[in-house]
């Protein structure tokens, strides 16, 4: 199962305006925002990730709202953080 799951912008790619990193659940991730180019982001904001693509931004609230729904899930939301960190930058 693939879930769209919240990550906190945490640094820009300089080089790339269509680049960004995302903090999912302690997982540090390189992903797309181009989608959302429109949206003003900057560090801090929250976007509901999905297969490497930030979909949408999402307020603080509705980010911890979802994670700790995704964390009811069990074993689908252990498997995609798992996902996660074979693919973690630092």
């Amino acid at each position: 199962m693939c879930l769209g799951i919240p990550g906190e912008l945490v640094a820009a790619d300089a080089d790339n305006a269509d680049l960004a990193v995302v903090d999912v659940a302690g997982v540090r991730r390189r992903i797309n925002v181009g989608l959302l180019a429109d949206e003003d982001l900057k560090i801090g904001d929250w976007v509901l990730v999905h297969v490497g693509f930030a979909l949408s931004k999402i307020s603080e609230e509705e980010a911890q709202a979802v994670l700790d729904y995704l964390e009811g899930l069990g074993p689908a939301y252990d498997d995609e953080l798992d996902a996660l960190r074979q693919s973690d930058i630092t």
